[in-house]
């Protein structure tokens, strides 16, 4: 369980959110969301991977030249994993930070939680 929890998230940054392609990213959250899936984040919550599809398609559009990093490595606890990133221009500092929390259900994921840092000065 701990592989596949790490899996998700490194896909879940790059795949989901860090996909530019519509039809790419939405194939990425059908094989990796459940389909009753909740996103927790700081704008309020989303939940199906219709919504979600939406929140992670208005948000990359918002920067489409951003890249998505991991901070670090992938951790996994029982059914649930966290992955601190980091996001900016490609190969620059990032313009922000934040960390994921998921709890997977059945190998997928049925909860993102998604705590943002503060934004660097």
């Amino acid at each position: 369980m701990n592989d596949r929890i790490h899996e998700l998230l490194y896909r879940n940054l790059q795949e989901v959110f860090g996909e530019g392609d519509a039809t790419r990213r939405r194939a990425a959250i059908e094989e990796l969301y459940t389909e009753d899936c909740v996103l927790y984040a700081p704008p309020g919550t989303a939940t199906g991977r219709d919504a979600l599809d939406k929140f992670a398609g208005d948000l990359r559009a918002t920067h489409p030249h951003f890249a998505y990093a991991p901070h670090g490595k992938a951790q996994a606890l029982h059914n649930a994993g966290r992955l601190a990133w980091g996001s900016g221009p490609r190969g620059e500092a990032p313009d922000y930070t934040g960390v994921d929390v998921i709890i997977v259900r059945d190998g997928k994921i049925a909860a993102l939680y998604v705590f943002l840092d503060s934004m660097p000065s």
